[in-house]
């Protein structure tokens, strides 16, 4: 396990997790123009934003001049920022990120089912296109609270992003195709390795791809992966779904990596992985510029 650096506010129950490397480069491919990372966060440093007291970790601060040098770094014109579990319903941080990139930033929120409808309609107007509910780790929104939120977002447009670990997907999944709303699955549903393709949970997400309602962001194959890099054991569960659902498929870098007790890897490794996934440069495009594009409104 990586050693994490000592921070003031860790606790038992949230220990400190390291950062990201700072050092930022292009993959071995080129990037296509408008190409968009949909999920990465922006965090404060626990006290002018402070920190939900149940988070499951305490992470260093990521601000946004270093999330912009990481899009920067990788060659990517938009992004999509999600509401980090740490910082629960307080979205005002990421809400000032947004504001001032309205051209190229738009969010995901974490909100109660009782939130106002004109906070929802001002997060619109910022660029918010989501909420997001979490059953995987502390600071979240349930999904008690599933079918009222999609109810409440339905007139703005907006789907529900879940994170979710594999078990409570296959749980969930009766539900999903009866909201008035899409549905996007963080990190493949939390898969991991060995089962991969085997798993119920991957085989329910092939068939909620089915219905043509449902997205799955190919992020977080270093988590799902028992190597250290490279991550190619990962591999045929990316292409199953790719081949699945191209059309639905969106590549997020997880960026800055938190909660993560392999050694870190470089930033980079999460986008060089879609050149071995879609060694077409169309389908790379498909993947990186024009699905964004119509999930997110840009």
């Amino acid at each position: 396990m990586t050693q994490a650096p000592h921070h003031p506010l860790a606790t038992a129950s949230a220990p400190a997790c390291t950062g990201p490397l700072p050092q930022m480069q292009r993959p071995s491919w080129p990037v296509p123009p408008g190409a968009c990372d949909t999920h990465a966060h922006v965090i404060g440093d626990g006290v002018a934003y402070p920190f939900v007291a149940d988070r499951s970790y305490t992470p260093p601060a990521a601000s946004e001049a270093e999330y912009f040098r990481m899009l920067d770094g990788l060659g990517i014109d938009r992004g999509v920022l999600v509401q980090v579990s740490v910082h629960g319903t307080d979205n005002r941080l990421m809400l000032e990120v947004m504001r001032r990139h309205p051209k190229r930033l738009r969010g995901v929120v974490v909100v109660p089912p009782d939130v106002p409808e004109a906070d929802l309609r001002s997060m619109h107007e910022i660029g918010v296109r989501g909420v997001r509910l979490n059953v995987s780790i502390g600071g979240g929104i349930g999904f008690d609270a599933l079918e009222t939120l999609a109810q409440r977002i339905a007139p703005l447009g907006w789907h529900v992003q879940l994170l979710t670990t594999p078990q409570r997907l296959v749980d969930v999944a009766p539900r999903l195709p009866k909201l008035s709303v899409p549905v996007v699955i963080d990190h493949m549903a939390g898969v991991h390795l060995p089962e991969g393709t085997g798993h119920p949970a991957f085989r329910t997400m092939l068939d909620l791809l089915k219905t043509g309602r449902t997205w799955v962001k190919i992020s977080g194959a270093y988590r799902a992966s028992q190597k250290n890099h490279d991550f190619e054991d990962v591999d045929p569960m990316a292409q199953a779904l790719i081949a699945a659902a191209p059309n639905r498929m969106v590549w997020g870098s997880d960026w800055p990596h938190v909660r993560f007790s392999k050694p870190m890897m470089p930033t980079v490794e999460t986008l060089e992985l879609l050149g071995r996934w879609l060694p077409d440069p169309a389908a790379r495009k498909r993947v990186l510029v024009d699905n964004p594009a119509v999930l997110y409104g840009f």
